[in-house]
């Protein structure tokens, strides 16, 4: 099954030339996701295809009127469609988001602008997503971090394995990776990853993820079960600010 986007944006050219790129812009080619760009004032209104307006009660700036996104929205549902609205204020976007999404059949992005949409377009699409508790200037660089996630998640864009140990695949950040040469600036690489020793090195790796995570993101381990050696790795890289063992379940 092909995955099918609709992006509706202002400004389409934001969003069309890094989908060329890379990953998505293989997966594009190959056929396992298409992606349509829609110009949101193709559905304004008049002759000047107005698509914002002064806010009620006043205030700066302007809001996204409704009627071009509910038009737009009814050109393109079809059954299988999940529109999606791109605005901090709603749920925050995680790995296990992108998962959900890759396996739907059609994606409606909205691409907000200026002071943000009409109320009453939330009435409208199914959910809020949300990349951070920060504003941009619009939609577009959210719906194409939304995308990026999505796309390599569809089977056969990426090898399955890189998905597998990725960062966030289970719930722990990604271990440390090491290429040639042997030696940079006097650093050298952890002789086990060259020992030959597949069992030793994926314990090792376990290990040094928990580490990392406990170092830089502990809240992902709040309440996770842990083995005694896990949880003194864990101990190890969080002597600075440990995390209390009430939260954690030893396993």
């Amino acid at each position: 099954m092909t995955l099918e986007v609709d992006v509706l944006t202002l400004f389409p050219a934001m969003v069309r030339g890094p989908l060329d790129e890379s990953i998505p812009g293989r997966a594009v080619e190959r056929g396992l996701v298409a992606v349509r760009i829609r110009d949101l004032r193709e559905w304004g209104i008049g002759r000047h295809r107005s698509v914002d307006d002064a806010p009620y009660g006043g205030g700066a700036g302007m809001v996204l009127r409704p009627e071009p996104v509910g038009d737009a929205l009814d050109a393109l549902r079809r059954p299988g469609s999940t529109a999606i609205l791109m605005d901090p204020g709603g749920e925050p976007f995680r790995q296990s988001t992108a998962h959900e999404l890759a396996g739907l059949e059609h994606l409606i992005l909205v691409c907000a602008r200026y002071e943000g949409v009409d109320e009453r377009v939330r009435s409208l699409v199914d959910r809020e997503i949300s990349i951070g508790d920060f504003v941009l200037s619009g939609g577009e660089l959210a719906a194409l971090v939304v995308l990026d996630a999505v796309i390599r998640l569809i089977p056969g864009v990426i090898e399955d394995a890189s998905i597998v140990e990725e960062s966030f695949a289970r719930g722990l950040l990604e271990y440390p990776q090491y290429t040639r040469p042997a030696v940079y600036r006097g650093i050298g690489v952890p002789e086990i990853l060259t020992s030959g020793d597949h069992g030793a090195v994926a314990r090792w790796r376990h290990v040094e993820a928990l580490r990392r995570t406990a170092a830089s993101r502990p809240d992902l381990l709040v309440g996770r079960d842990l083995s005694p050696d896990e949880r003194r790795a864990v101990d190890e890289a969080t002597r600075a600010r440990p995390i209390p063992a009430t939260e954690l379940r030893e396993g």
